[in-house]
């Protein structure tokens, strides 16, 4: 008889006893009150020194051993976790084990924090490790421990590139621990995504595994007991069903490198599977809400709101958009209706701006713009936290159409919503969750309340370096790029290569072009530009080498300083970006200084940055710093300028995790009233 593992032990994989779809019911009706109890208390110092001692004592062993013996070694430990499961000495020895594949596979050697790390993971944990101390290899340690005990993983990142990236890089460790690695991204097709979700260990994104499983509840209901998954897929086979095969094998584990940017940040949206509709009269109706925007005053009529990127309207608005509307087909009767959706005409007109909260992509050669060629060009929106294209993503309430009927694009068919689900909901139903990051201390207090994960520190290996410079703030976006440029120049000539990241892709594209006229040839990364990221990043490092970029740069770019950019002094950053979180700050700093090089980093803002403006105790503290400028720079501390942001970003970080627990509970509410009942989806699917 099988042992039976509960817990942290518990090893699900799809069989007779989880089920051929494992997932977690979620407890307490879905509200953010009731998370899934995960693990007890981390290990502690005298903890963590005993299991790296025995992880030392079994690597050193297995590091005798003949490549013919260590497969028998292999084999041995398979039927050590089959009896005993993932207890710590047993988890302790898979460990030691993985460790010693890494040296031999890959050539490194697992340090303690990294060690520390992957054994935290499998308990269902998050670390939080410093930028540049090997995290994505920490992560394939953890994979390759759940792996080797059967239970298949799921490793999420950030995005397509290091999807690719971390799969082909790790792939010989995970052959020679005997398991099979893929990787699933956006362009792949059904039976690619079947085929790679059957590999014991597949890198993918959040986005992608989540909408793979709403598609396998759209085709196969969900929420099923393991009894009742078995009894459905006989039945099924008994009546000879043509329902098409699932995606994945359930929601065994999953692993989540840089969990606060997909745990928290990506978490404020939630995922719509839907479908095309044809709605010609509702895109009439659209045209016509844009071209009486048009004809309505600010001030007078609306009152924008950038912040919340919404406006509403005044009585004196809604009076006028009654007069005009009032010779116009009957669908303009319904005053609700009609307001509504020219509020949302005009956020689209005078609130989101082209190349901060999207770009337009422009059409293929040969293609003419908004063409009906599916070529043509197209509105991408930009990922206010990652700088980069969020693929698939669309605004809904009829927004998308109208920015892209203000930028002469042709608006996308109606969507008609099929399944819905938010990551916090998604994330709660994996049996094992762990992860890591280097900025999760702002957020563990809501990693633990949602996902019921503790968070753990893990001891950078070396001190770090850094230096941080003092903080600058200009009256201007002109003095602050004009200073910008003397920087850059001064400091590439010292033989420093030099990392400036900008609020958004107009910013990095205007201060690319001054660089140039002065003659300083950077490199730009930016949405326009994800497909030469692998490129940028490589040259990043080199010794006088300037690069723009935008958030693109903060999260999974490893640069590296050649030999002659640290005898100078390492990579140095520029941060000119005006965040609405401590971490993505965090974040891009960590580019420098990694792995206890020297680096620095200094932090350069303007009065006319978007967070002076969109918030009215920044705004008051712009008006006075005005009276504090000499030769076009404020004249304040640079602690006072640092204490003054810090506490404006508490307060967004505080506005949006309400924001997050309010759309779990109604995320929660909806699945209670529209529950994924089989008969219904098969229907709605048809």
């Amino acid at each position: 008889m099988t042992p039976r593992f509960d817990g942290a032990h518990a090893l699900p994989f799809p069989g007779i006893r989880w089920g051929d779809y494992p997932e977690l019911a979620e407890p307490g009706g879905a509200t953010p009150d009731a998370p899934p109890r995960r693990t007890g208390r981390p290990f502690g110092a005298r903890e963590a020194a005993r299991r790296l001692e025995r992880v030392r004592a079994h690597a050193g062993a297995w590091a005798t051993l003949t490549e013919s013996a260590l497969l028998d070694a292999r084999h041995d430990l398979h039927l050590a976790i089959a009896r005993h499961g993932l207890a710590t000495q047993q988890a302790d020895r898979c460990c030691a084990f993985v460790v010693e594949a890494a040296r031999r596979a890959l050539g490194q050697r697992a340090y303690d924090g990294q060690v520390l790390a992957a054994l935290h993971m499998l308990d269902n944990r998050l670390a939080e490790m410093a930028t540049g101390e090997g995290k994505s290899l920490a992560v394939a340690l953890a994979a390759g421990m759940a792996g080797l005990a059967g239970i298949p993983v799921h490793v999420i990142t950030a995005n397509d590139y290091l999807v690719v990236r971390d799969a082909r890089t790790f792939k010989p460790l995970f052959e020679r621990l005997g398991l099979g690695v893929a990787s699933v991204v956006q362009r792949d097709q059904p039976d690619a995504r079947r085929s790679a979700y059957a590999h014991a260990i597949v890198y993918v994104t959040a986005r992608e595994v989540a909408f793979d499983y709403l598609r396998d509840r759209l085709s196969h209901g969900g929420g099923s007991s393991a009894l009742q998954q078995r009894v459905d897929a006989i039945a099924q086979r008994a009546s000879g069903g043509d329902r098409p095969q699932r995606l994945l094998r359930g929601l065994c584990m999953a692993i989540v490198d840089e969990a606060d940017s997909i745990l928290i940040d990506e978490a404020q949206t939630p995922l719509v599977l839907s479908r095309e509709v044809d709605a010609s009269a509702g895109r009439a109706f659209l045209w016509q809400a844009w071209a009486l925007s048009g004809r309505l005053d600010a001030g007078r009529d609306f009152v924008p709101h950038p912040r919340e990127r919404r406006v509403t309207l005044t009585d004196a608005g809604r009076a006028r958009i009654g007069a005009l509307a009032a010779r116009l087909q009957p669908v303009w009767k319904n005053a609700r209706h009609r307001e509504d959706t020219i509020a949302t005409a005009l956020a689209a007109r005078h609130v989101l701006q082209r190349d901060l909260d999207y770009i337009v992509i422009a059409p293929a050669a040969g293609a003419a713009p908004g063409a009906a060629d599916p070529r043509g060009a197209a509105i991408a929106i930009v990922d206010p936290t990652t700088g980069r294209i969020a693929e698939g993503r669309r605004w809904a309430s009829g927004l998308h159409a109208l920015v892209a009927i203000k930028e002469g694009c042709r608006p996308d068919a109606d969507l008609e919503t099929l399944a819905r689900i938010t990551f916090q909901r998604f994330f709660r139903r994996y049996h094992r969750l762990g992860g890591m990051s280097g900025t999760l201390r702002e957020a563990r207090g809501e990693l633990a309340r949602v996902y019921g994960l503790a968070t753990v520190a893990i001891a950078p290996r070396r001190p770090s370096q850094r230096a941080q410079w003092p903080m600058r703030l200009y009256a201007t976006d002109a003095a602050r790029w004009d200073a910008v440029v003397q920087r850059a120049r001064q400091l590439a000539s010292y033989g420093r290569p030099v990392l400036i990241g900008t609020d958004s892709v107009a910013d990095s594209a205007a201060l690319t072009a001054q660089l140039r006229r002065a003659g300083i040839p950077p490199a730009l990364l930016n949405a326009n530009f994800d497909a030469d990221e692998a490129a940028i990043v490589a040259r990043a490092g080199v010794a006088g080498q300037v690069t723009v970029a935008t958030l693109m740069a903060g999260r999974g770019t490893d640069i590296v300083p050649d030999e002659r950019a640290l005898q100078a002094g390492g990579l140095h950053v520029i941060a000119c970006q005006h965040n609405a979180s401590r971490r993505l700050d965090r974040q891009l700093a960590g580019r420098a200084g990694r792995q206890g090089q020297p680096g620095s980093v200094e932090v350069w803002l303007s009065l006319e940055s978007t967070g002076f403006s969109i918030d009215r105790p920044m705004a008051a503290v712009a008006r006075l710093a005005r009276a504090f400028v000499l030769e076009r720079e404020v004249q304040w501390p640079g602690r006072l300028l640092s204490t003054l942001l810090s506490l404006q970003q508490r307060r967004r970080e505080a506005r949006a995790a309400r924001a997050r627990t309010a759309l779990l509970s109604v995320d929660g509410a909806l699945e209670q009233r529209l529950p994924f009942g089989h008969d219904r989806l098969t229907k709605d699917h048809s």
